[in-house]
C-alpha cells in the first residue's frame, strides 16, 4: 500500500472536469485506487465517488493505492492536484 495527502489547491474545488481527470488518469493503473476526505473513503475510479467526496478548495484528500504500480499511480494523481488540474 502506498498513499499520501494533497489539497486542493484550484479555487473551483474538485468538480466534474477534475474529477473526470482523475478517473481517466486512475484507469490506466490495474491497482486499487482510494480518495480519503475526512471520514469518507471512496473508489478512485468512480466519477460519482469523487463528485460526492465535494472537494472544495483546501480540501485535504488522503489518495491510497494497493497493488500492482501502485506508486506510479499516485504519483500521477498527485501531479494532477499540483497543476490545479491544467485550469489555472
Amino acid at each position: 500500500m502506498y498513499e499520501k495527502t494533497v489539497m486542493v489547491i484550484n479555487r473551483a474545488g474538485i468538480h466534474a472536469r477534475p474529477a473526470a481527470l482523475l478517473v481517466q488518469t486512475a484507469k490506466d493503473f490495474p491497482c486499487e485506487i482510494l480518495l480519503e476526505r475526512g471520514d469518507d473513503r471512496i473508489n478512485g475510479k468512480s466519477i460519482m465517488g469523487i463528485i460526492t467526496l465535494g472537494a472544495a478548495y483546501g480540501s485535504e484528500i488522503n489518495i491510497i493505492a494497493n497493488g500492482r504500480d501502485e506508486e506510479k499511480a499516485v504519483e500521477a494523481l498527485v501531479r494532477l492536484f499540483e497543476t490545479k488540474f491544467e485550469e489555472e
